[in-house]
């Protein structure tokens, strides 16, 4: 098969743990270009938190954002594609994160997040983001105050500070007409019904008139599931959850040591 397009994942598979690129994925993903191959981000980000790699990736033009809720054309700046939950589910996420002390993320071109909560996201599992939340997010004093204040909000997050947090929380979610992703063993996802990495992938393959069966996707969780069903050719990180791991047609080394540039070096 003559691949067109990759489709990558950014946390756990494009970015190494410190969050920045491996020089030698910059070079395998530029030279891909070169050969005509394009490369989409599919992450779970919002906009803003994928712009500060654009000037070491200046090939990448397009996002799959907040997990297929959001298409972008970066070259443009505009919004290709975006499907949002309502205002009355996020303020509902919003006291349920609440009540489990959880810390609630707005997705959309920016970024949300509660000004208390950003300045000990240790405590949350995620204190590897909190310099860019803190230079990028606007700082919410009420996050279901915000969350009221807007018609809709393409994806929301929640940190917890606990695996038990999660659940309990998740059971109180579940009948929401949201779908549901969990990442790592803290991190509950959530978009309108329907949407998946797959879902925004698919807009924007057919935007560039790609078959779904000319791209490789590479990810590494459950929120990756849907867009590597999806693709012809699905790569699986080497530090991929297991379950990825088993759905994958190649494995390839983990996210600090080039996973990506050896897939594709491999494939293309």
């Amino acid at each position: 098969m003559s691949y067109k397009l990759v489709a990558v994942d950014m946390d756990g598979t494009l970015l190494k743990s410190d969050k920045t690129l491996h020089p030698g994925t910059i070079r395998d993903i530029e030279e891909a270009a070169k050969k005509g191959v394009e490369t989409v981000y599919c992450s779970g980000r919002a906009v803003i938190e994928i712009k500060p790699y654009l000037k070491e990736l200046p090939s990448v033009r397009y996002g799959i954002c907040c997990s297929g809720a959001v298409v972008y054309d970066f070259v443009q700046d505009h919004v290709i594609f975006s499907r949002e939950i309502a205002s009355k589910y996020a303020v509902r996420i919003c006291n349920v994160a609440k009540k489990y002390d959880g810390m609630t993320h707005f997705l959309a071109v920016g970024s949300a997040v509660s000004k208390d909560q950003v300045t000990h996201m240790d405590d949350y599992n995620m204190g590897v983001y909190q310099p860019l939340f803190s230079e990028i997010a606007l700082l919410v004093e009420d996050m279901a105050k915000e969350a009221a204040g807007r018609i809709s909000i393409p994806k929301v997050n929640i940190y917890f500070r606990t695996n038990a947090d999660r659940k309990a929380a998740f059971e109180e979610l579940k009948n929401l007409p949201l779908c549901f992703a969990t990442v790592g063993n803290t991190i509950l996802e959530m978009t309108a019904p329907g949407i998946s990495k797959a879902f925004g992938l698919e807009i924007l393959a057919n935007r560039l008139r790609i078959p779904m069966e000319e791209i490789i996707g590479i990810g590494d969780s459950d929120n990756d599931r849907a867009m590597l069903q999806a693709v012809g050719f699905p790569v699986a990180m080497g530090n991929a959850e297991a379950e990825i791991l088993k759905m994958c047609r190649m494995v390839t080394s983990d996210n600090d040591h080039n996973g990506v540039g050896e897939a594709i070096r491999k494939l293309i």
